[in-house]
């Protein structure tokens, strides 16, 4: 912790994913109108001291609608990078500790999955399932958790070969012990700063979902939706979608910024 403290760029991106974090968890007390207010007879108007950020085309304040927003898209990020970094931390396990056929097979599903683009194998699966926070959800682990898998199952290679590891399967420990107790507290920092880096991947899926209408449902907000909402009044009130624009770019570079400083403070390798 005292070398992720000490790296300026860790610093800052935590600063910046923990300013994130506060507005979304206080939107409600943040937000001066409720998102779903209309008022048509205001549609479209610039941004003024009464609406910071302008009004979409129903009158909406944007600035309410951002901050609701930031709720979705960060829970959206930090479920898929749980729920995938439990599946790909157990499946990559599996295969680095056991090895022989168990691994062959695994990988080898691994390479198959991998060989479909996961933009496009989330779209297809919540085309699918239908548009929802949860099908979206299920969307992106269905092709998030691989990545992970493949980081593991390198990262045991190398540790299950060294003596404190070798030590424990002489004292008679199992396998899930061994993996458990000895294995994966080794695996913690290159899978913080993976886990990082894909919650912002998570974010901009999630927001390229929801633009395609394959997201969260209106009148829940989302950054991706408002995009799309605004992009046809980008000539006479760019506002609309310049501002939930920034907010994608803003919390990406944020947790970006986090995940460089993180694997240069942990002392980890380069993940491609």
């Amino acid at each position: 912790m005292s070398r992720v403290l000490a790296s300026r760029q860790a610093c800052a991106g935590l600063i910046l994913v923990t300013l994130f974090v506060v507005v979304a968890l206080f939107a409600p007390q943040l937000a001066p109108w409720s998102p779903s207010a209309q008022n048509l007879d205001e549609d479209l108007r610039s941004p003024s001291a009464t609406h910071l950020c302008g009004q979409d085309k129903l009158g909406r304040d944007v600035l309410s609608r951002l901050l609701y927003g930031a709720r979705v898209s960060l829970l959206v990020g930090a479920v898929v990078v749980a729920i995938s970094t439990a599946v790909g931390l157990a499946v990559g396990s599996a295969a680095g500790y056991a090895g022989g056929w168990t691994d062959d097979a695994l990988m080898r599903a691994i390479d198959i999955l991998l060989a479909f683009p996961g933009m496009l194998l989330a779209i297809a699966i919540s085309a699918v399932l239908g548009p929802s926070l949860r099908n979206v959800i299920l969307a992106l682990c269905a092709g998030g958790w691989m990545g992970y898998a493949r980081l593991v199952r390198g990262e045991v290679l190398v540790w299950r070969g060294r003596e404190f590891v070798s030590a424990a399967v002489a004292l008679g420990a199992t396998p899930l012990r061994v993996v458990s107790r000895h294995v994966v507290p080794q695996l913690l920092a290159p899978l913080l700063v993976q886990a990082t880096f894909g919650m912002a991947g998570a974010i901009v899926a999630e927001a390229s979902l929801s633009f395609l209408g394959l997201g969260v449902q209106p009148p829940t907000p989302s950054w991706g939706s408002m995009v799309n909402e605004g992009r046809s009044f980008l000539l006479i009130a760019p506002h609309v979608a310049l501002f939930p624009g920034l907010s994608i770019i803003g919390t990406v570079l944020a947790l970006n910024l986090l995940a460089e400083g993180l694997r240069d403070a942990l002392d980890v390798r380069r993940l491609d």
